[in-house]
C-alpha cells in the first residue's frame, strides 16, 4: 500500500509521534502552499553553514530512507563549492549562490521570517520552507511573562525594590497597581505561529478573551472569539486590554504600528512585541509609554537590534525587554530538527513539504 501523505496539522499535532510533536498542541488547519518535489535516485546531498551537532545530522540521515550526506561548511568559499552538487539547503542562500547551484531544489530556512529572502530566490522554482511554529512554544511562554511582570508591577515595582534591599507593598489592596488578567481581552495581529501558541495560553492560562486578525482565510479556533480580516486591527487595538502584535515582516505590516495606532489604544492597555520589531515605530512606542497613552509593553524585538545605549526606550519604566531570545530554548533546538528532519524524510519520498512558503506573499 502507498504510503499516505499526513498533513502539516497532524505532524505538528500528533502527541508522541515525536519530540516535536510531543511538545506541540493541536492547531488550527490552515491554507498553506503545498510543495512536492522529490529526491534523485541516489543520494540527498545538504549544503549549509548552520553548525548542526553530530547526533542531529545522524538523526537527518536515520529518518530519510535513502543515504543523505549532509555538509557543514566553515565559509562561504566551501559553501559555493558545496552548492554545486548540493540538492538542498538549510539556511538562508543569496542570489549570487544560486549562481553556484545548479541542481538546488529545496531551501529550508532556519527562521520563521523569511523577509530578507533574495529576490532571485523568490522568482526561482526552488521550493522554500521556514520553521513556522518552531520558536512559538518559547515566545509565547515569555509573552505571558513579560506580561505579568506589567501587570503584577513585578519590574517596574517589585524588582527595583530587591535590587535596594527594600520589602514595601506599592499601592493598596484596592488600587490598579495590581491588575488580573482574567476577563481581559487580548488583540493578537497575526495568528500565525506564535499568535496562534499566545492565545492558546492566554485563554486556556489566564482566562482570557481572544480577538484576532489573519491574512489567511482561516476556520476560527475554539479559543477564539472573533478572527477578522487584517484591515480591522485599528479598530480591534482601540478595544483590547493587551495588543499582541505576531505578524509576519511585508510591505503591508512593516511599522503597523505607528503613533495612530498608540494613541488609540486604552490608556490602561498593554502592548507586546513578539514577531519582528520593524512592525512598530520605536519612538511613537517611546511616547505611549512615557506619555501614559499605553500603561506598558513587553518587547522581545526592537526595529534597531540592538538599540543604541542612549536609546529612550531605556529611560521608560513601565517596559520589559527581552533580547530577541524568547523563542530559544533546549527544546526549540529539538523541535528545528525533528521538522527538517521529517522534510528530508517526506523530500525523499516524494511527499508535500511541511511549512512550504508563499514567496510572493513572504510568509
Amino acid at each position: 500500500m502507498a504510503e499516505e501523505p499526513i498533513s502539516r496539522r497532524s505532524f505538528m499535532g500528533a502527541a508522541g509521534a515525536t519530540p516535536w510533536a510531543a511538545s506541540q498542541a493541536p492547531v488550527a488547519l490552515e491554507s498553506f502552499p503545498q510543495a512536492t518535489i522529490r529526491a534523485g535516485e541516489n543520494m540527498i546531498r545538504i549544503a549549509t553553514t548552520f553548525r548542526f551537532e553530530p547526533n542531529e545530522i545522524a538523526r537527518i540521515k536515520e529518518v530519510a530512507g535513502m543515504p543523505v550526506e549532509v555538509v557543514v561548511c566553515a565559509d562561504r568559499e566551501e559553501f559555493r563549492k558545496q552548492l554545486r552538487e548540493a540538492d538542498v539547503v538549510y539556511g538562508s542562500i543569496s542570489g549570487a549562490d544560486l549562481d553556484f547551484a545548479p541542481r538546488l531544489k529545496w531551501v529550508q530556512y532556519g527562521s520563521a521570517g523569511v523577509e530578507s529572502m533574495d529576490e532571485k530566490l523568490r522568482a526561482s522554482a526552488i521550493v522554500v520552507t521556514n520553521q513556522a511554529r518552531t520558536y512559538a512554544p518559547g515566545i509565547s511562554e515569555t509573552a505571558m511573562g513579560m506580561l505579568l511582570c506589567l501587570t503584577r508591577g513585578i519590574s517596574q515595582y517589585y524588582i527595583p525594590q530587591f535590587n535596594r534591599r527594600e520589602w514595601k507593598p506599592v499601592g493598596t489592596t484596592k488600587s490598579d497597581d495590581h491588575v488580573e488578567l482574567a476577563g481581559k481581552t487580548m488583540g493578537i495581529i497575526g495568528l500565525g505561529g506564535i499568535g496562534h501558541a499566545v492565545a492558546r495560553r492566554a485563554y486556556f492560562g489566564f482566562d482570557m478573551r481572544i480577538v484576532a486578525t489573519d491574512a489567511k482565510p482561516l476556520p476560527t479556533p475554539e479559543f477564539v472569539d472573533v478572527l477578522r480580516e487584517p484591515a480591522w486591527f485599528r479598530e480591534m487595538a482601540a478595544e483590547v486590554d493587551v495588543l499582541a502584535v505576531c505578524a509576519p515582516l511585508t510591505q503591508e505590516t512593516r511599522r503597523m504600528c505607528d503613533e495612530k495606532l498608540f494613541r488609540g489604544m486604552k490608556r490602561t492597555a498593554y502592548f507586546l512585541g513578539l514577531s519582528r520589531g520593524e512592525l512598530f515605530d520605536d519612538m511613537a512606542i517611546v511616547k505611549a509609554l512615557k506619555e501614559g497613552w499605553i500603561a506598558g509593553a513587553g518587547l522581545d524585538v526592537f526595529p534597531q537590534e540592538p538599540p543604541p545605549s542612549n536609546h529612550p526606550i531605556f529611560d521608560c519604566p513601565n517596559v520589559v525587554m527581552t533580547m530577541h531570545t524568547s523563542g530559544w530554548s533546549v527544546q526549540r533546538q529539538i523541535r528545528l530538527v525533528e521538522l527538517f528532519a521529517e522534510n528530508v524524510r517526506r523530500y525523499a519520498k516524494g511527499l508535500p513539504l511541511l511549512n512550504a512558503v508563499d514567496k510572493a506573499r513572504g510568509y
